[in-house]
């Protein structure tokens, strides 16, 4: 099998000190067992959900506003209250168009959201699930959420059948990626191979392709999403009656692949930095990529839900009335709800889909969050 190392002496990981040992050991038995080479995907899954060693499975501070909290970024629901005030708009109109009382969200973080949902929405929802993949999040959700605690419950995984609403921020981007590389002719499939004392880049042959190659330049390395588009796969099969709604940073397919974004879209983040290299400082930060939007949008379609819109952050949340909620606030609350909606902050960087199926008029007709500067047209 031809591989290719990609090894670059100034972008060494730290000593291994700063990784666990014991993740290194769960690493290492899965690039034995998979012959020296390990696919990227398996990689980053490895590093940020292994049970009590990845990035997401420790009992580390991860979300916040500022560095000197020890957190490494922060979401929407932490920097105002106003973004999960607000998103309950769209969720109270899906919850009375789908007929139900239940709100479901995947991923939660450290409960802010659910939090916001939860005080603004009150009695139109008797119970809020949430399914949570890592137990030390699941504790700081806990106490984030007793005053709702006969409201809420916590599970592994989806139910077999959702009759509801369901929630997800910045959660798409967090699901594991595959990497492809072009060398000017051929694609190749991007891993990671252990070389001399420290994890390296190694390509291997693929037929894998991205959704759209053309003008592709040498050099160029993207990723695809089978992960992400397989959740929402599953989510429809179980989805009856009921909207969804998704809020990450990403793109349409064609801005997505274009030639000038050459270098993929793979970022990690730590103390409020980011940096491009997930072979350094292992398990220590986030690893992340934008989402394909119109690769979550044809998943959803392939599955039998209807796309009810898709726009930025900015567009969704001033049209559920953000600007409505902003009076009377000191200066300081209002600067940090700007954020949520400036074009160089969130408000264009993050787009928000919704997906539905079963529900009436009210909803599949006529979206709030979307009424206006609804993109899909570009999916």
């Amino acid at each position: 099998m031809r591989r290719q190392f990609f090894y670059n002496r100034a972008m060494q990981p730290h000593p291994n000190g700063s990784v666990s040992a014991s993740l290194q050991a769960v690493l290492q038995k899965a690039l034995h067992e998979n012959g020296g080479w390990l696919p990227f995907d398996q990689f980053m899954s490895l590093t940020l959900y292994a049970p009590g060693l990845g990035y997401y499975a420790r009992d580390t501070q991860k979300f916040g506003y500022l560095p000197q909290s020890g957190s490494d970024f922060v979401t929407a629901p932490e920097l105002s209250p106003f973004f999960g005030e607000t998103l309950a708009v769209q969720v109270q109109q899906a919850l009375q168009a789908c007929g139900s009382t239940e709100v479901i969200e995947f991923g939660a973080g450290s409960g802010a959201l659910a939090l916001q949902l939860l005080t603004t929405l009150g009695d139109k929802v008797d119970r809020y699930s949430i399914i949570e993949v890592s137990a030390t999040l699941r504790q700081r959700q806990q106490a984030t959420l007793k005053p709702f605690a006969d409201r809420v419950r916590w599970l592994d995984s989806w139910p077999e059948i959702i009759h509801g609403v369901v929630v997800g921020n910045e959660v798409l981007d967090a699901m594991p990626v595959q990497l492809l590389a072009f060398d000017g002719q051929l694609w190749s499939e991007r891993g990671v191979v252990w070389h001399e004392e420290a994890w390296a880049w190694a390509d291997r042959p693929s037929t894998q392709r991205p959704p759209m190659t053309l003008g592709a330049v040498p050099g160029t390395v993207t990723e695809i999403h089978p992960q992400a588009e397989a959740f929402i796969t599953g989510l429809a099969a179980r989805l009856v009656r009921g909207a969804a709604f998704f809020i990450d940073y990403g793109f349409p397919e064609a801005e997505y692949y274009h030639p000038q974004r050459s270098g993929g879209t793979l970022m990690c983040h730590r103390a409020h930095q980011a940096d491009t290299n997930p072979l350094v400082d292992v398990g220590e930060k986030d690893i992340t990529s934008h989402v394909n939007f119109t690769g979550i949008a044809l998943a959803a379609q392939d599955a039998g839900l209807s796309v009810l819109g898709y726009t930025s952050q900015a567009n969704f949340l001033l049209n559920c009335g953000l600007l409505d909620r902003l009076h009377h606030f000191e200066i300081q609350k209002l600067a940090l709800a700007q954020k949520l909606i400036t074009e160089h902050e969130m408000g264009e960087l993050f787009k928000v889909i919704g997906l539905a199926r079963g529900c009436d008029e009210g909803l599949m007709g006529d979206p709030i969050g979307f009424s206006h500067g609804d993109r899909s047209h570009t999916l």
